[in-house]
């Protein structure tokens, strides 16, 4: 795929006009990174909680309102065939942070701290490897795992080991949280059931925009990027939405009318064809689903998740306005990433904890001056856990050893550039999946398999594990499955947060 080519079928797929890959500040964006006229690169790395493949430039949904999406990656090179290594908020994010699988570290689970993890304490987190190398690390908002809903001192895995300053505090990685004055499902019943857990919430805020908690992270993210800086800096913004509860002002909502609101298709019998292990795979969500459709609030869920997608979308665009302003817009590598996919139905499951595509896919985008080309798309393979090692190669250091993923700079420079690595993806203790170019493979720890082509089936009805015809390619992508699989971590640091929260919602 020429350049060219690439470009223009972007722009014809996305509507942007050419003119909006030139904007104030990136028209220098050409310059060669790290020049010895010029100091090191910055970094901007911007994290978005559960949004999967529906954004509009990744092609997953239709009629998805995600401008400022659609206007970073018009910008540099979009990842289509990108993969969480964890389809779970902190193994995810552990990963990423470290740079090591969780069938490495043990972390598999959201109460596994990876802080009291014997093997991660031996590596440095990306920030602090960026710090040692003379950067100056601040964040905000959620990058290590932390839960917006819980009102205590310490709302998650945040180490101040890993930064020069966090907003708002080194303990606390969100503003406290707020919640809508009629809270829309959560006292909800149906008889005397009670229905699903509170925080599975959706509905208007009826609150300013500027009293949300991501609305506070950008305006600190602003801030940073109008201070003078006398080093390079590497700058982590974590915005929560579009994790759940899906309370964003009603404007959000107004965007998407229930009568144009799409919901997922699902196969008939898709279910009973699976081998057990699948079957089990995302049951916990399955009494959700089953809740949703009797109660006839499947359309107002999408609307709710949909909603978030776009305030979270409008978050970024503020945040993208004010890098394009400032004098860092030359010379910053700007990433962005989400922790993994979510269901929203389709599988007749919610949330994550699966390994099926919906699950695992992500969008991601680098915009790198000098490195990547505007409007760019990239099919090759591509894991979350590369995220680390793209970032060393692009700022021009030496990557420490301990790295499992691969750098994507390679990619970065020429979309269609050779990458034989697949994407693996774990949930848990020997349950694996490996993405390749066109196929599928999942294997769970008592040995059941799926296998998909995505050529022929995007939605992943069809498992192909038992099909002789394919037993050749099946083989090839065992070959990638972790060698080590540790034991799980012993930690259960949010389980009685959770009870709580739960008690007082509901």
């Amino acid at each position: 795929m020429s350049n060219n080519y690439s470009r223009r079928n972007f722009l014809k797929t996305t509507g942007l006009a050419a003119a909006s890959l030139v904007l104030p500040g990136w028209s220098r964006c050409f310059a060669k990174l790290g020049s010895k006229k010029e100091q090191k690169p910055n970094v901007l790395f911007i994290a978005i909680d559960d949004l999967n493949d529906w954004v509009n430039c990744v092609g997953g949904r239709v009629g998805v309102i995600t401008p400022n999406l659609d206007r970073l990656a018009a910008r540099g090179t979009l990842f289509t065939n990108a993969h969480c290594s964890a389809p779970i908020c902190n193994p995810s994010r552990t990963s990423i942070m470290h740079g090591v699988r969780p069938s490495t570290s043990g972390v598999y689970q959201n109460n596994h701290d990876w802080r009291n993890n014997e093997f991660l304490k031996k590596v440095p987190t990306l920030p602090e490897f960026f710090m040692s190398n003379g950067y100056t690390a601040v964040g905000g908002g959620k990058i290590f795992h932390s839960l917006e809903w819980f009102d205590g001192p310490e709302d998650g895995y945040n180490h101040e080991k890993c930064w020069d300053a966090y907003y708002p505090s080194m303990k606390r990685q969100m503003p406290h949280r707020i919640v809508p004055d009629n809270r829309p499902l959560a006292k909800a019943k149906e008889g005397n059931k009670r229905r699903i857990p509170g925080f599975f919430d959706w509905g208007s805020m009826g609150k300013a925009e500027q009293d949300m908690p991501d609305y506070k992270v950008v305006d600190w993210a602003i801030s940073e990027l109008a201070k003078k800086h006398d080093k390079p800096f590497f700058q982590a913004v974590g915005i929560f939405r579009p994790h759940i509860p899906w309370y964003v002002p009603q404007k959000y909502f107004d965007m998407y009318p229930l009568d144009k609101v799409k919901l997922p298709y699902v196969k008939q019998g898709w279910l009973e064809k699976l081998p057990p292990a699948a079957q089990e795979s995302g049951s916990k969500r399955r009494r959700w689903h089953r809740w949703i459709v009797e109660n006839e609030q499947w359309k107002k869920a999408v609307q709710g998740y949909l909603a978030s997608i776009t305030f979270a979308d409008a978050q970024l665009g503020r945040l993208l306005d004010a890098l394009d302003a400032s004098e860092y817009a030359h010379n910053t590598i700007v990433v962005l990433w989400t922790d993994h996919g979510f269901h929203l139905g389709d599988k007749e499951t919610w949330e994550k904890f699966t390994l099926w595509e919906e699950s695992t896919r992500v969008p991601l985008v680098f915009v790198a001056p000098g490195v990547t080309h505007a409007g760019e798309r990239c099919s090759r393979p591509a894991s979350l856990l590369d995220l680390y090692p793209t970032l060393v190669d692009l700022a021009g250091l030496k990557a420490p050893a301990h790295l499992e993923g691969a750098s994507l700079v390679p990619q970065l420079r020429n979309v269609e550039a050779l990458r034989k690595r697949p994407a693996i993806c774990t949930h848990g203790k020997d349950n694996h999946s490996v993405r390749g170019q066109r196929y599928h493979y999942i294997r769970y720890a008592n040995g059941d398999e799926e296998l998909y082509d995505h050529k022929k089936d995007q939605g992943e009805w069809n498992n192909l594990a038992d099909d002789s015809a394919h037993a050749a390619i099946k083989k090839e992508l065992t070959l990638w499955l972790p060698k080590v699989n540790a034991e799980p971590m012993r930690n259960t640091r949010f389980k009685q947060s959770k009870i709580n929260l739960e008690k007082r919602v509901d």
